[in-house]
Parts: C-alpha cells; structure tokens; sequence
C-alpha cells in the first residue's frame, strides 16, 4: 500500500476511492473495502482510502475527556495495509477544512488533488460542514465534476448496528467478546516498556510497564485480562492488569498497564510492545496484603494459562 499525503502530488492510475475516519477498521468498514476494492478492480483501477487526520473531534475539541481513539494512524495503516487497499491518502484535518461544504471538499480533494473517477460511499456516510457527503447531497455536484457515485448497502449483522462508538463502549464495559465480534480482531494497545517499582519482581510475577504511544488511545476498563502480546518478531501468551494497584499503591493516583508474560523474564525496558486484549478475568481489587495478593495472582495464572491451553 502506498501512503500520500493529500499535500504531495498524488498520482493514481483510475482511482476508485471512498473516505472516512476508518477508526478501528471494523467489521462494516472492510464491508466498504472489499467492495472498493471489487470496484477498483473491475475498472482496472486502484482502490483508494482517503481519510482525515487527526480524527476530527480531537481538532474541534468535542468530548475531548471522554473520546478516545480505537486505532492510532500507525495502527491504522497496519488494518488497511491487510486489507489490501492500493493507496492511502491522508488528508490533515483542521478547522479550515472543517468550514468545506461537501460539494467543495470533494471538488478540492478528491476531484482536483485525486482525480477520482468513481466514489464509495457507505449507506450512512456522511461528511462536510453541511452534512451532505451523501450519495444524495452530492449528485449535483458529481455530476458537474464529471464523477460517479455509488451507494453500498447496509451491512446485514449478527451484532446489529456496527460502529466505532459502539466498539469503544463496548471495550470499557470489558465486553471484549462483543468488541472483537464487531472488529474482527483483538482489540489491540501499542506502546513502549517503562521502568516501574520492580514489585512485581520482587513477588514472582515479573511485569512490564506498558507507556502507550498516543495518550488519545482507548483504554480498556480496569481489570486483569488474558493477553497475547506482540514483542520482537514472536507472540506470547500472558496476564495484564490496568488500574491503580491498590494493594501496592494504596494512594496512587496514576493508571498502570502491567504485563507478566509467561516463560520471559528479560528486561524489556525500551522495548515496542504490542498487547491483544482476549479476555477479561477479573476486576482489579485491594487485598489484605502482599501475600493474599500472591495467591490471587497465581490463580489469574492458572485461569488464563487453562484459558491458552498451556500446561
């Protein structure tokens, strides 16, 4: 796949394209991708993805303490790139462009900077200061740019409505069941390896200290959950728990994510880690002390080793 900025001279052969935030690239947007692709194929063409970059409640300032992202622009270019889309074009989002019409985004970028012949849009898309990104709203104005417009279908789910929001409420209710059902996937966290108060060592469970790359990433509700975790090349099945160790940190203030990774005990301080969230064991909780602590983490260890299949 290859990746534009809308800003460089962007040369596609028959572009096919459709647009959106392609938050979490979910289940009903590779809905709108096979059919791109299909379309782009047809005509001999290329499938396009233009979409908008930083999302743009985060540029608008909506909801700003309580949105949060499922995929970050790395992240999201990992999903399209399985995807098999031809071209990535990254428009970056700001006020200005938030002022555009439909008809004038669509002239100034998909038109004039793009050159598209033919535009996806999903059955309930809808984009642009008036709210007419629609097949309906830009009829007039596809037909005087000389594009066409094509209308897909609702997508049929056994999960009903599928959308980005509802994933995320999903995720912090910890119904990750639900959430990979929608996605198609684990749900999955990024980050880099801190150094932490090495506790964790010091009672058998060695534990990495996750940082998260984007501080507008989503993360799930507290809790211990069953992980696989992405880390030099391999995958490893492990235990995590997000919140404010009570038992250790009786007065922290400050969210911990905190992975013991079955059979590894090397320092990963520094390193890329990436975390898939299977299965919510338990609610994080205060215990009497260090050792009942103990006790309960050698039967998270069990319950998701049984979990894993893993002796």
């Amino acid at each position: 796949m290859k990746i534009w900025s809308v800003k460089d001279a962007v040369t596609i052969r028959k572009p096919v394209a459709t647009i959106g935030i392609f938050d979490g690239v979910h289940v009903g947007h590779r809905f709108i991708l096979e059919h791109l692709k299909a379309r782009a194929d047809a005509r001999d063409g290329a499938s396009v993805v233009m979409t908008l970059w930083p999302h743009p409640r985060i540029v608008l300032g909506r909801d700003l303490q309580q949105f949060k992202l499922l995929h970050t622009m790395e992240e999201k270019i990992r999903e399209l790139q399985k995807a098999g889309i031809d071209h990535l074009v990254i428009v970056p989002f700001t006020r200005e462009i938030a002022s555009l019409t439909a008809c004038e985004f669509t002239r100034e970028y998909l038109v004039d900077r793009l050159g598209v012949e033919v535009l996806l849009l999903g059955y309930d898309n809808k984009f642009g200061s008036d709210r007419k990104g629609d097949p309906e709203g830009l009829a007039m104005c596809a037909l005087k740019d000389d594009f066409r417009i094509e209308k897909l279908p609702a997508l049929l789910s056994e999960q009903g409505s599928i959308s980005s929001t509802t994933i995320r409420d999903a995720i912090l209710a910890g119904n990750l069941e639900q959430a990979r059902k929608m996605l198609g996937y684990h749900y999955y966290l990024a980050g880099i390896v801190m150094e932490g108060n090495r506790v964790g060592h010091q009672i058998g469970f060695p534990t990495a200290n996750l940082h998260p790359g984007d501080p507008n990433k989503l993360i799930p509700m507290n809790g211990v959950y069953a992980i696989r975790a992405e880390l030099r090349g391999e995958m490893h099945e492990g235990m995590l728990n997000i919140g404010f160790r009570p038992t250790i940190d009786s007065a922290s203030e400050v969210k911990t994510i905190e992975a013991h990774l079955f059979g590894l005990s090397d320092e990963l301080y520094g390193e890329q880690i990436v975390i898939h969230f299977v299965k919510r064991i338990r609610d994080e909780k205060k215990f009497s002390g260090i050792e009942a602590l103990k006790e309960q983490l050698k039967k998270d260890e069990t319950t998701v080793k049984q979990l894993f299949q893993l002796s």
